[in-house]
């Protein structure tokens, strides 16, 4: 469990969400990260990992914090989508994680992009201010920058890498 305050690879838009979120509705986000700190990350790995190998900066950021958290739990809950990526295509809206070993849910798998939009814009809910900046898929700082291609909603991120997935999902190799 970590605060806003903490420093970590997110854009400040992202950390801004996330008081904005604990504000406006009667909850306390729980937010895992990696035990690995950036400093040590960058000891041990070399300075800017996410270009070098963006497979194992995602496995150290990501999906190690995500297997920690899942565990002792029943189910999970996504906002993944099919029209996101052609990895995530085959969504289900419910199905058996056999990496994590438990229920995953994904309720918003057969909704496009700009369903979620309308959501947003009919029930006045707060959203990453980096969607208005071009951003429309937001991830760590160092390798998302704003789509290049409206059609493909991913492809501001790992940019400049032949990356789809960060292995949270999907795995990378």
């Amino acid at each position: 469990m970590s605060s806003p305050s903490t420093p970590a690879f997110l854009f400040p838009e992202t950390y801004d969400l996330w008081r904005t979120i604990e504000r406006r509705f009667p909850i306390e986000l729980v937010v895992r990260r990696s035990t690995v700190s950036p400093l040590t990350q960058a000891r041990e790995h070399g300075q800017n990992l996410w270009t070098v190998d963006p497979d194992r900066c995602c496995n150290i950021r990501k999906v190690v914090p995500l297997r920690e958290a899942l565990q002792g739990l029943d189910a999970w809950i996504t906002g993944i989508r099919r029209d996101q990526s052609s990895t995530r295509s085959k969504a289900s809206l419910l199905g058996w994680d056999a990496r994590h070993e438990l229920v995953k849910v994904n309720p918003l798998a057969h909704w496009s992009g700009e369903q979620v939009w309308r959501y947003i814009r009919q029930h006045d809910l707060p959203y990453n201010n980096l969607h208005d900046q071009g951003y429309s898929s937001i991830g760590c700082a160092q390798c998302t920058r704003p789509s290049a291609d409206l059609q493909d909603e991913r492809s501001g991120r790992w940019f400049g890498q032949q990356k789809l997935e960060c292995g949270i999902h999907y795995a990378t190799a």
